[in-house]
């Protein structure tokens, strides 16, 4: 697994892998509840690019072998807190993958400039989305309703809010545990 830049010619392969992955997306990715297509790929990488430009939103894709098999980005949301999202291919879940890249990018949200706190948000029904942060040393904070998104699909309307906090002076010890 490796992580890159989302990048401009990435709109094509971006559609493919969603595409395919829509079945274990759409309970979860209001984003993806009436479909996704190749205007909406080229939609998002517009989205990123003025991301990293105001500096403000982070896309990475997820590779195994050189094929985007998931995606996920850092969200600047204040001056302190960060938050991390992400989804994983459905050929390549359970594998670790968002494990391993929400590690990645908790060092990288840690590195911009006063940033304190990295929450992950998740549907409360969505337990495997749970485990990233579980397996991160994230300690959940709240359970918030109404949620941020509609409710579609298997969510439930619970968004449940993880947060892993930098220690004053320190780097932010984040578990190196599957």
């Amino acid at each position: 697994m490796r992580l890159r830049r989302l990048a401009d010619g990435d709109a094509e392969e971006l559609l493919r892998a969603v595409t395919e992955s829509l079945d274990h997306l759409r309970p979860w990715s209001p984003w993806v509840a009436n479909g996704y297509t190749a205007a909406d790929a080229e939609g998002y990488l517009r989205v990123a690019a003025d991301g990293w430009a105001s500096g403000r939103l982070f896309a990475h894709v997820i590779t195994v072998d050189g094929a985007i098999a998931g995606l996920v980005a850092v969200n600047r949301k204040g001056s302190d807190l960060a938050e991390i999202g992400y989804w994983v291919h459905a050929a390549h879940v359970r594998r670790g993958l968002a494990t391993a890249a929400a590690r990645e990018m908790v060092e990288f949200a840690f590195a911009l400039e006063g940033v304190r706190r990295v929450q992950i948000w998740h549907d409360e029904a969505n337990a495997a989305s749970s485990g990233v942060p579980r397996r991160l040393g994230f300690t959940e904070i709240d359970r918030r309703t109404p949620p941020r998104e509609t409710p579609v699909g298997s969510r439930v309307g619970v968004d449940v809010v993880w947060e892993l906090r930098r220690q004053s002076g320190a780097e932010a010890t984040v578990s190196r545990g599957q």
